[in-house]
């Protein structure tokens, strides 16, 4: 079939498996051609299809040419429905990496779910041994847990309503828009969805079947970001789930049998998770502007391999504060934060073309789904059933 994109809402329900294996081979060619330091060579990367979890797994593989498991969540192509975006990148990510001779398996379930715990820990205890590196990037709206409960999180504001500018990415139009605070049933389970207790029952699940080093080291992924959009994410909900998140890594970096945890605090980029956000994505598009001007601007992979090859190695990590990676140093200097304010407080639909990056914004976009990538042809008809290798 020849696959177009169809947006509704805040994603895109078609991928183009295609597009989507040029788009992780420009990563894998990415890392290829950077300096590499000595690092992890057994890494299990629990939410691994689509972003920041991708570019780790990708990172990992092509910088210490280390075995990866990952932990994904998707869907298979059905009839003439497309797989999701994330199956086509895992599928891509495995075909790339056993053909340059690197280990690479995925486990496909409810990374909540004992279960799917179970079943990677048997695949680590029989194809590993032990893991060195557990990276935590799930992204999920909800979880359910053992007994059937199943809690959502939610994006709200945390104590009273929060009203600033937000953008209609459908018509690229920019007004006000108030935003309710959530309730505490809802705050907590915004922190059971998206703190850090799944984190740490994967680590300790790890530890009791002996599949994990004693010298390991394990991150999870947050964002802090600038004071326009703390009242939706620092302040808000999420950032309840977060907070969660990092006192996690302190707690399991402390006890006596700890390995060290760290969160490493990332740059705003365009996800599945923040264009469904109020007010960010209008940052984004502004900041995106402001980076790519002073020659700042980086991606997923860009992040995840000055991470990991500068920041974060079996050695050392490099902190702010006991625990926390400042990846969003250069999104939080002072030069791009005190031109993203000027733009802000000028902005209007009016003025967009000058005062933000709609186009990186949507071309962003529509890379997370396979779509505007080089060399493909968007025209073909193409299969849609893809691959990933049984475990």
């Amino acid at each position: 079939m020849i696959v177009k994109p169809k947006v509704r809402g805040f994603i895109c329900t078609t991928a183009h498996p295609d597009g989507c294996k040029a788009l992780v081979q420009s990563q894998i060619d990415y890392v290829k051609a950077q300096p590499h330091a000595k690092g992890f060579q057994k890494v299990l990367v629990i939410g691994a299809s689509m972003g920041y979890g991708l570019a780790s797994r990708i990172t990992a593989a092509y910088s210490f040419g280390a075995a990866t498991i990952g932990v994904i969540f998707d869907k298979p192509a059905s009839g003439s429905r497309t797989a999701s975006a994330g199956w086509y990148n895992t599928a891509a990510f495995e075909e790339l990496a056993h053909a340059d001779g690197l280990y690479a398996k995925t486990v496909n379930g409810d990374a909540y779910s004992k279960d799917i715990k179970d079943k990677v820990i048997t695949l680590i205890k029989q194809d590993l041994g032990k893991v060195d590196l557990v990276v935590y990037s799930l992204a999920a709206p909800r979880r359910t847990m053992p007994d059937g409960t199943v809690y959502s999180s939610v994006l709200k504001t945390v104590g009273e309503p929060y009203t600033n500018k937000t953008i209609d990415l459908k018509n690229n139009t920019v007004s006000d828009i108030t935003v309710a605070p959530a309730s505490e049933e809802e705050i907590n389970a915004t922190v059971k969805v998206m703190g850090g207790e799944d984190w740490q029952d994967w680590v300790e699940a790890l530890k009791a079947a002996d599949a994990i080093e004693e010298d390991a080291v394990t991150v999870a992924y947050s964002y802090i970001g600038p004071a326009i959009t703390h009242p939706m994410y620092a302040d808000g909900s999420i950032g309840k789930a977060k907070d969660h998140l990092f006192a996690t890594a302190q707690k399991m970096t402390a006890a006596p049998d700890g390995i060290r945890a760290y969160i490493s605090v990332n740059k705003a980029l365009v996800t599945q998770s923040s264009a469904a956000i109020p007010i960010v994505p209008l940052y984004i598009s502004i900041l995106y502007k402001v980076m790519k001007e002073q020659g700042v601007h980086e991606g997923c992979i860009e992040q995840m391999c000055r991470l990991f090859n500068t920041k974060l190695t079996k050695e050392q990590a490099v902190t702010d504060e006991p625990c926390r990676i400042r990846m969003d140093d250069l999104e939080m200097a002072d030069s791009v934060q005190n031109a993203v304010n000027r733009l802000w407080t000028e902005i209007a639909s009016g003025n967009l073309d000058t005062h933000a990056d709609l186009a990186g914004y949507h071309a962003d976009f529509y890379k997370l789904f396979g779509f505007g990538a080089d060399g493909i042809d968007y025209e073909k008809d193409i299969a849609i059933d893809r691959a990933i290798a049984a475990v």
